[in-house]
């Protein structure tokens, strides 16, 4: 009985997954399309004013987080260095031991 439990919730929220992306809102980028395609440098400025495109795009509608019209894997490579999401920009303070 544990089992069918253990399995079942997995299912069970995959199915709900699916059958609410289907009621979700198609997002038209056509226009973005056209224009100006950001790869690694765009990628990583991107990252760096991320935590306040954040911000600002809770307030706009016109400002994005992520840049729809990308070369895909450099301008997310550069996105997540300028983020910090591997740690290159967080300074030595993070790995000082504490001494009492």
């Amino acid at each position: 009985m544990k089992n069918l439990k253990a399995i079942a919730l997995p299912v069970l929220a995959l199915i709900c997954v699916v059958l609410l992306s289907g009621c979700a809102h198609r997002e038209i980028v056509d226009k973005c399309l056209a224009g100006h395609q950001y790869g690694f440098w765009g990628g990583l400025w991107h990252g760096i004013i991320g935590p306040i495109d954040l911000v600002v795009s809770l307030f706009r509608d016109d400002i994005t987080f992520y840049a729809q019209n990308n070369n895909g894997a450099w301008y997310a490579f550069g996105f997540l260095i300028g983020s910090g999401g591997w740690g290159f920009l967080g300074g030595r303070g993070a790995s000082r031991k504490k001494h009492s």
